[in-house]
């Protein structure tokens, strides 16, 4: 078997989650994954790529076997493939963060008390009836209880209702039609207060609260793709997501539905800039995702290692460590001389972005690329069998399967990649920021950061380093090295180095 044969057998899986038929195979238990389903967190956060999909994904496919969730049920409110659900909510105008909240209320209402009545098939109890004929007055009972089908209904409702007569701060719903989102939200022919059926929305989730106890169930409403809902609208997205989030305090009263919500940390940063009341109750029940050092090799070994024609014919053993096998596919260096960092180092340094975020999908993606690099090179200069006399294999036992050139390689394509789909497609509006670093120099400082944003530069200094783009260097600036070959960015200074100036014990080189 030659090197692109053995190649060809190694499988280091997506670096997508939902592409990833084997995620669960490999599936590394964080901290944050034992905090979710010990329920010690209901927000989880994190940067894109860092495994948010894949938490969710994991806990909807495997709840029912974790002890821990024994009495839980898990729902998706959202869906997991085509355009998210929550664009719909662009079809009409931009409503008041109080409407929102009683939207996120009867959607809430209407997908768990459709799941819950449906699971019980029409033996109902006494409470049963009661959600039953609430759902039913308000036109939200419906034989389809998936997110998209629930909440398809709530926005046709607000669709059909022309305008706003009234808005006020309690929260209803009405049997005459769609729930009064937003307090006393009234759509003209809609009844308040003074309606002998009116029911508030704390009100109807209390008694679906007590209508899952008496099940013996705690349901768990998961929401993923906020980041993706509300793209190219910023206007609608704050309040929208503030109101989620003003829902996710109100639900805490009840201790048999409860939101799991996973957001991207710059959208989390978004929601909360400008103040949020009782924030200090969102972030105890909120955990970051973070991957050490170990946590990332750990998942590279794990996914080598379903790989076992490969391991076999590489002469590896599913007891070899994680080093002996990440070292038996990659060099010991990248670049030659003594004092150069060892590969996994090298690869570590480069898939971080400025805020020093190592997302394992950029680890994934380095090693299929190099691997892709590799098969390449192969096919132009094929190495020695792995077959043959005794030497041979004694000589290609020793051989890196991919070499330095093939990771370099890998990183070109790497950074080209999160160049287009995470750093200018997430930017929007300001990409041309991003744009005017292109066939530049690395490490800037205040002077040349002024010929290249404008003399207003320092609002654009803050935005580039809050999404990683740039990192403080001591006196400068410098852009991550994940982004460099996508730009086409060199290193170097921008600046001369006598204007440098680095303070007393201080040094810019984090190369």
């Amino acid at each position: 078997m030659d090197a692109k044969q053995l190649l060809k057998q190694l499988d280091f899986g997506s670096s997508v989650a939902e592409h990833d038929r084997l995620l669960e195979s490999y599936f590394v238990e964080t901290e944050t994954f034992r905090a979710l389903i010990e329920d010690r967190a209901d927000v989880i956060a994190g940067d894109k790529g860092t495994g948010k999909s894949a938490l969710y994904r994991i806990l909807s496919n495997r709840y029912t076997q974790i002890p821990e969730l024994r009495n839980v049920e898990v729902v998706s409110a959202f869906n997991a493939a085509g355009s998210p659900i929550f664009q719909r909510l662009n079809e009409g105008p931009i409503r008041s963060e109080a409407q929102y909240i009683g939207i996120w209320k009867a959607y809430i209402l209407a997908l768990a008390g459709n799941w819950i009545l449906q699971l019980a098939e029409g033996d109902y109890t006494d409470d049963m009836v009661r959600l039953d004929s609430i759902l039913k007055g308000a036109q939200l009972r419906s034989p389809d209880d998936t997110a998209t089908g629930v909440f398809s209904r709530i926005v046709n409702r607000l669709r059909r209702k022309k305008s706003v007569s009234a808005a006020e701060g309690e929260i209803s719903i009405t049997p005459e039609g769609l729930p009064i989102v937003a307090g006393r939200l009234e759509f003209g022919d809609i009844a308040d207060e003074e309606n002998p059926n009116f029911v508030r929305h704390e009100d109807a989730l209390r008694l679906l609260d007590v209508v899952l106890s008496g099940a013996g169930i705690t349901l768990w409403l998961a929401i993923d793709r906020l980041d993706e809902a509300f793209q190219g609208s910023p206007d609608l997205e704050r309040p929208v997501l503030r109101a989620l989030f003003r829902t996710y305090l109100d639900m805490q009263e009840f201790a048999h539905t409860k939101l799991k919500l996973f957001v991207r940390r710059d959208l989390f940063r978004r929601i909360i800039s400008g103040g949020f009341v009782n924030l200090s109750h969102v972030n105890a029940r909120k955990m970051e995702i973070v991957w050490d050092e170990a946590d990332l090799m750990s998942l590279l070994h794990k996914r080598v290692r379903l790989s076992p024609a490969f391991m076999t014919n590489a002469g590896l053993s599913m007891t070899d460590d994680a080093d002996r096998v990440f070292y038996r596919i990659f060099p010991d260096k990248v670049d030659v001389g003594d004092r150069k960092p060892t590969t996994w180092v090298w690869m570590l340094g480069r898939i971080r972005d400025g805020n020093h975020v190592r997302p394992p999908r950029n680890l994934i993606d380095l090693a299929l690329k190099a691997r892709e690099a590799q098969i390449r090179r192969e096919d132009r200069e094929p190495a020695m069998p792995y077959s043959g006399s005794p030497l041979a294999r004694q000589h290609n036992a020793r051989r890196e399967l991919i070499s330095p050139e093939a990771i370099k390689r890998g990183l070109d394509a790497l950074s080209a990649q999160r160049v287009e789909d995470t750093l200018l497609a997430e930017a929007g509006e300001n990409a041309y920021l991003i744009e005017r670093f292109r066939d530049g120099k690395a490490e800037h400082n205040d002077d040349t950061l002024r010929e290249v944003l404008g003399p207003k530069y320092q609002a654009d200094l803050s935005y580039l380093t809050a999404i990683g783009f740039l990192e403080k260097a001591g006196p400068t600036y410098k852009i991550p090295m994940l982004y460099r070959g996508g730009l086409n960015i060199t290193q170097g200074k921008a600046f001369s180095a006598e204007s440098a100036r680095p303070a007393d014990g201080e040094s810019s080189d984090i190369e």
